[in-house]
């Protein structure tokens, strides 16, 4: 039998399953003389050696000091190398999401959105941070639902430099020069654009190019840039230098670090950078103002947290509905014995399709900005009430799209929730996990909501804007708490996630994927926890993804369950018996999980989705 992704270690595994698994020593120590040789056709590096079969695309790899795991290898290695100078976690985490800005744009900005969970080693503590704007206080609610998917109305507060700087502020040790050096290197000397990235731009051409200021840079000369050629943002490159300028002139002034960083902090968001977004988004027939920039902060809070099978999870509280969703989907499931069962088989993946399914539907119907709306969180925490859930589940059958269920004292009945023809639009996202040789870490998941976010480059300061209103991350409903607003902080989907053994770290990870991030991590989570996977098999594996027709809002939506084409044809035959409506996607289409694991002796290993673009670094 040759070596599959289910059986690595059949007798076709060869010097990459040997190495990558950790069990040359003990393998070798046990071949025959000739098998051991250094030369000849059994050598370990001959190509009669070699492995019928590749079980994992990325290794894992080894953070004894600290590392760092993020959606680009240049973005992991500036992380890392924060980290090698002596910063912190949180230093590696804003070199980072700086340079994402800069390789990644389609998914990340200075002026996006996102979370962080971080673990502080000191005091033991999860914490979770918010830098999400909200919506303009201009904003008409009776707005053209369309007008909110791209261009000038588009735009949401820009929430992640804030959420840089609070990073930096509570938890990093070097100076904001030395954390966007390598961003500020990227955007003004340029770097090979990656192949996927020219696709993605080529692909939202006709959009891009409605906007001057957005096609000068992503479409130089007219046209999309080639796949590897050298890209470069200058007046991104130039915001983020005149932010290092505005830290410089503070400490020239006497200002110790912290308020350094705070002086940057207003030169983004009530100085120079928010005077020209202010200006732009005037001239253009938008709302964003300086009073929205200058009543903007990045927000820390406790993060939601459930206890699955000993484990405490933590992931990110309200305005993201991630959290919530994760930790109802594990404590639903934590009535089955899943380790039991074969994993990816098709009784496994239908009840984890159900979970899904029950706490869409509980999520959906309450999650919104709670300083606008009143929400049932430790309910929809409770072990109580995922007990009662997970009554809706027949082993043998599909059920249809439920209703969130009834919670006295929340949402009027009356209210109709969900609209027939109010179609969520996707999502996109970026993510990073970092640990430090101190013990701490931290998870970032940071987006522009779609492609390219509101795809209108605000002014000449090289930064695109978070379309953060449209329909999916606002509820396409009038009568839903989660309809957009003037001030509103519409839901991000982004769930950075650690966890904890008896207070020792174990995991921290997190995904990109829009819609799928709860589900992908999910997934991710049952592998290490239930199935024991190393975190690369972890991340490798397999995965689904639901999608629902008009939209998960809607009682009774259609639902079509997307699984990658590595399946096995029974799991696939058996979920369409049961009722399931089966939708094959590609290979690696899912998701894309960032992570580091400690085993029970505490080595940490890192790994990377090979999905796309993803990359660990650790020394």
């Amino acid at each position: 039998m040759a070596a599959t992704p289910s059986n690595p270690n059949g007798p076709a595994m060869g010097r990459r399953a040997l190495l990558g698994g950790g069990l040359g020593v003990v393998a070798l120590s046990a071949m025959p003389i000739r098998a051991r040789a250094q030369s000849g056709d059994r050598a370990p590096d001959a190509p009669r050696t070699g492995t019928t079969a590749v079980a994992q695309h990325r290794v894992e790899v080894p953070m004894p000091t600290g590392g760092v795991s993020a959606g680009h290898p240049l973005a992991a290695m500036a992380g890392t190398r924060m980290l090698m100078q002596g910063g912190s976690a949180a230093d590696a985490a804003v070199a980072a999401m700086a340079v994402m800005n800069v390789v990644e744009p389609w998914a990340s900005s200075a002026a996006g959105n996102g979370f962080a969970t971080c673990l502080d080693c000191k005091s033991g503590k999860v914490l979770s941070l918010a830098f999400a704007g909200g919506a303009p206080k201009l904003l008409d609610p009776n707005v053209d639902p369309k007008l909110l998917d791209h261009g000038h109305k588009a735009v949401a507060v820009p929430g992640a430099f804030g959420g840089w700087i609070a990073l930096a502020r509570r938890f990093g040790r070097l100076p904001l020069s030395t954390l966007l050096e390598p961003a500020i290197g990227y955007a003004r000397d340029g770097h090979p654009l990656d192949p996927s990235i020219a696709m993605f731009i080529r692909r939202a051409q006709k959009t891009l190019a409605l906007y001057p200021t957005t096609a000068a840079i992503f479409l130089p000369g007219g046209q999309p840039p080639e796949p590897r050629s050298i890209f470069r943002n200058m007046p991104l490159a130039r915001t983020l230098q005149a932010l290092v300028d505005a830290e410089a002139k503070a400490r020239k002034g006497g200002a110790d670090r912290d308020r350094a960083l705070q002086a940057a902090h207003d030169y983004f968001y009530a100085g120079p950078i928010a005077q020209e977004m202010t200006r732009f988004s005037e001239n253009q027939g938008g709302w964003l103002r300086m009073a929205d920039m200058r009543a903007y902060a990045a927000k820390w809070a406790d993060p939601v947290t459930t206890n699955y099978r000993g484990l405490d999870v933590y992931c990110s509280p309200l305005t993201s509905r991630t959290g919530l969703e994760v930790c109802e989907q594990l404590n639903i499931v934590e009535g089955f014995d899943l380790a039991a069962l074969p994993a990816g088989g098709p009784q496994a993946t239908h009840l984890l399709i159900e979970a899904i399914k029950i706490a869409k539907a509980d999520v959906y119907r309450y999650a919104a900005d709670p300083a606008f709306s009143k929400i049932p969180v430790d309910m929809l925490l409770s072990k109580g009430f995922a007990a009662q859930r997970r009554k809706l589940i027949d082993p043998a059958r599909a059920v249809a799209y439920p209703e969130g269920a009834k919670i006295a004292g929340y949402i009027d009945d009356r209210v109709q929730l969900a609209v027939r023809d109010g179609r969520s639009r996707g999502g996109d996202t970026t993510s990073l996990a970092v640990v430090d040789a101190d013990g701490n870490a931290i998870a970032v998941t940071t987006t522009v909501g779609g492609g390219f976010g509101t795809f209108v480059v605000m002014g000449d300061t090289g930064l695109l804007c978070n379309n953060g209103l449209r329909v999916g991350s606002s509820a396409p409903d009038k009568g839903h708490p989660n309809t957009v607003a003037p001030g509103k902080i519409a839901l991000l989907g982004n769930g950075p996630t650690i966890v904890l053994d008896k207070g020792r770290f174990r995991l921290v990870c997190g995904s990109p994927g829009g819609e799928t991030i709860g589900q992908t991590q999910f997934q991710f989570l049952i592998n290490v926890i239930d199935r024991g996977m190393g975190i690369q098999a972890a991340i490798e594996a397999p995965r689904f993804a639901l999608d629902a027709e008009p939209s998960f809002y809607q009682p009774g939506a259609a639902i079509t369950v997307q699984m990658e084409g590595r399946f096995d044809p029974a799991t696939t035959q058996g979920l369409t018996a049961m009722g399931h409506r089966l939708e094959t996607v590609g290979p690696y289409a899912i998701g894309s999980v960032q992570g580091v694991l400690a085993d029970a002796s505490g080595a940490r290993m890192g790994g990377a989705d090979p999905r796309r673009m993803g990359y660990a670094v650790g020394y």
